[in-house]
């Protein structure tokens, strides 16, 4: 296990021990410059082996990591940094133009750290943290009810609410993908390709860090099927999430057929509806994999849905079923359960449920009304019990978008 690949990116390897290694450097170096239990750290990265370090070593110290989309415009990512008081950022080139004009506007103490070789003004090489020969750092108690992650979310109005994921409800959705997949060993090789700042990503990343498994990470910019398939041959994935529209070039793709994939037995989508045409086409070329789609939103951890391969055909269009550690119900306006066929809001409770918007009491409560999580998406519920959305609401956001 500790000599066995923990990451793979661009033709190199990190083994489980050098994983460990590198975070428990990090982490020493982030304690030394100030970071403590409870202190918030921006990550501002595309995909790549050091986001997942990162994360790591926050979380180690008991501190918060908010990861950030690299897409943001300098505003936005100025916004974020200011509402979860982030005193530090770990950025690399994907995120240095929003960076910059962030760092130049931010107020009070603030350190940063960049990733790469394009050097950032007034920031520390991140390779260089990592070289410090002082690496120890005092043992910190993490309860799994604090908060690891603040995951911003956007909406059709007002500025993004920052989803406070505490260490429980990670291990829960954790055990959701670990179900859902049938992650039973630690030879799972597991594709990484849609953004790691987003819960989606993060949600098949977890469960492969809990079971050992091998993480294959994708660069972010410019997907391609011809890239996506060489991975999946090359590095035996055995499973991968990836949005309808990356399946459909990967079924689209001529090469597709010549493939040797016969270790890939898990192909899982979500952000958006397949159609049926395209979940035929995959039955047809992955006839060995279960096709599973999952459904949720950032501040549900982000699961709450399953429609599993056996049912994928058969419930074109459906979301599936909640998973066993989610409380569902289907209401009215008035918090009345609907009856089946009927359509309504679909609304939650359970372990893997935020703590509530960080420094955002009103929206926290609004959300909370009636002792439920509301959803905003608007579902009805055939005779089996499987979920079909029918609008939304509100923006929600699914698994891989």
């Amino acid at each position: 296990m500790p000599h066995s690949d923990a990451l793979r990116f661009e033709g190199k390897r990190t083994t489980w021990r050098e994983l460990q290694r590198r975070v428990e450097t990090l982490a020493g170096a982030l304690a030394r410059r100030g970071v403590g239990f409870g202190d918030r750290v921006a990550i501002l990265m595309g995909n790549r082996p050091e986001f997942i370090e990162s994360i790591l070593a926050i979380t180690r110290l008991g501190a918060i990591a908010v990861p950030l989309n690299f897409r943001l415009t300098g505003p936005e990512t100025t916004y974020a940094l200011e509402n979860s008081g982030a005193v530090a950022l770990l950025v690399d080139t994907f995120g240095k133009s929003a960076a910059r004009e962030a760092i130049r506007d931010r107020s009070g103490p603030f350190s940063s750290v960049y990733v790469g070789s394009e050097a950032l003004p007034y920031a520390e090489a991140y390779e260089d943290l990592l070289s410090e020969e002082n690496t120890q750092h005092a043992l910190v108690d993490v309860p799994e009810t604090s908060p690891a992650l603040i995951m911003y979310t956007s909406g059709t109005t007002g500025q993004p609410k920052g989803a406070v994921l505490t260490h429980a409800n990670l291990q829960m959705q954790a055990l959701a993908v670990i179900r859902a997949w049938g992650l039973c060993t630690d030879r799972e090789v597991n594709l990484v390709a849609a953004p790691m700042f987003h819960a989606g990503a993060l949600g098949s990343i977890i469960p492969m860090i809990l079971t050992g498994g091998t993480q294959v990470i994708m660069p972010s910019g410019g997907f391609t099927s011809s890239h996506a398939l060489e991975l999946m041959a090359t590095e035996g994935v055995t499973t991968a999430f990836l949005v309808p529209t990356h399946w459909q070039a990967l079924c689209d793709d001529p090469s597709v057929v010549d493939r040797d994939l016969s270790t890939l037995r898990v192909t899982s989508w979500g952000a958006a509806p397949a159609t049926p045409t395209l979940l035929r086409r995959m039955a047809e070329l992955f006839p060995r994999t279960a096709t599973v789609a999952l459904f949720g939103q950032t501040e549900m951890s982000p699961i709450t849905c399953v429609l599993e391969g056996k049912d994928a055909i058969r419930k074109l269009g459906s979301v599936g079923k909640p998973i066993p550690t989610v409380a569902v119900r289907v209401v009215d306006a008035d918090m009345n359960d609907v009856v089946p066929g009927e359509v309504g809001e679909i609304v939650y409770r359970g372990p893997n449920l935020m703590a509530g918007y960080w420094q955002n009491t009103e929206q926290t409560e609004e959300a909370f009304r009636g002792g439920w999580f509301h959803s905003g998406a608007l579902v009805r519920v055939d005779a089996e019990g499987f979920i079909f959305v029918v609008d939304r609401a509100k923006d929600m956001i699914i698994p891989g978008r």
